[in-house]
């Protein structure tokens, strides 16, 4: 049966190798029509999976722009019994970073172009004594250096999520959450309002990530640059070996858990995830109604929840019940892993950024004049 609407919506969450895109009714709660997903974008294995069939080849695409072209080739091959791509009045893209941005804007050129001077650095509620840097005032606000945060999308979706399971108004809730895939972050969120996060001026820093360092001395990469065997020496310019742009690329794609475990494990990085939960359990004053785990890892690995939970044991969250670790209920956004003796939760939460996009444009009544 053919699905009525007369208007959709379509959010685009784009990663540098990969394009997610879903299309939702623009209802109040949006109702999620399809999905559909492309990862390994400029490598050899390119993988599609589509929500309303199995049976999608990759061949035709090349790059981020031709596989937005053969989604919605493959949107309108089905609109015989679903809605096409002609029903689309409202397409919402997430962007890593967009600087003095809090809500969603409109795209128009000027837009575009305070994004585009943003690029180089791929806010938040968080006080001016947590995202100013101890650097020259004059030049931090001249060229913007502050400390920002990330993973803005899927905090916010985990925040609604978890405030409607523990049946708290939003502004009442006050959790940890750990946003933990490919790229990993941990946000401090206290009465509904970020006021700190692990990520600072760009995802580099913070918990390391599947190919990022994470937190380093920061003089580390003038000795990364350094020519030869003189590594004692900070490098003064450009060499034949290094230059500062080609040391940023290789803490940004050839670093983190790859360069020090040899893969992606993330078990192996425990110890960055725990100090990050003790500080920002401090920061709430002890004052936590959960410890939250979400994206790929998080939501998937039972060994680096147990292992997370056992070294913050100090701290007085609840014990961890294997049962529900190892087992987690299907088709539950949020859900407790918690063996229910007493302390702050342990939840999952299984984020969706896709439908967070959708929401906060409904939520702008200015989008739909």
């Amino acid at each position: 049966m053919a699905t009525s609407v007369s208007s959709l919506i379509l959010a685009v969450n784009a990663g540098s190798s990969s394009l997610k895109l879903a299309l939702f009714t623009a209802s109040p709660e949006p109702d999620l029509l399809c999905n559909w997903s492309a990862s390994g974008i400029g490598s050899s294995d390119i993988r599609v999976k589509y929500s309303r069939h199995n049976n999608v080849k990759s061949d035709q695409i090349n790059d981020h722009v031709s596989a937005f072209e053969f989604f919605l080739k493959t949107l309108d091959e089905d609109k015989e019994n679903e809605p096409g791509s002609e029903n689309i009045s409202h397409i919402c893209h997430r962007v890593v970073h967009g600087g003095s941005y809090t809500d969603p804007v409109e795209i128009d050129k000027t837009t575009l172009d305070r994004l585009a001077a943003l690029s180089d650095l791929a806010p938040l509620s968080i006080p001016p004594y947590v995202y100013t840097y101890a650097i020259d005032p004059s030049v931090a606000r001249q060229k913007n250096l502050r400390k920002y945060g990330f993973h803005g999308l899927s905090y916010a979706f985990i925040l609604k999520s978890v405030a409607a399971f523990l049946h708290k108004p939003e502004l009442q809730t006050s959790i940890i959450a750990l946003h933990l895939g490919a790229g990993a972050s941990a946000c401090a969120i206290r009465d509904g309002l970020s006021i700190d996060t692990s990520m600072g001026l760009t995802p580099l820093s913070g918990l390391p990530g599947a190919t990022r360092s994470g937190d380093i001395d920061p003089s580390l990469i003038f000795h990364y640059t350094a020519q030869g065997d003189n590594v004692g020496r900070m490098s003064y310019g450009k060499t034949r070996s290094m230059h500062i742009t080609e040391a940023e690329r290789v803490l940004n794609t050839e670093a983190g858990w790859k360069s020090l475990t040899g893969t992606t494990d993330f078990r192996e990085i425990i110890e960055f995830v725990i100090i990050s939960v003790g500080a920002f359990f401090v920061q709430l004053q002890g004052r936590v109604h959960a410890l939250v785990f979400s994206g790929g890892l998080g939501e998937n690995s039972s060994a680096l929840r147990q292992a997370i939970v056992e070294r913050s044991g100090c701290l007085g969250f609840d014990l961890l019940s294997n049962e529900r670790n190892n087992n987690p209920p299907e088709g539950e956004t949020v859900f407790d892993i918690g063996a229910a003796r007493g302390g702050p939760k342990i939840l999952v939460c299984k984020t969706n950024e896709e439908l967070e996009i959708a929401r906060q444009c409904i939520a702008k009544p200015e989008f739909w004049k």
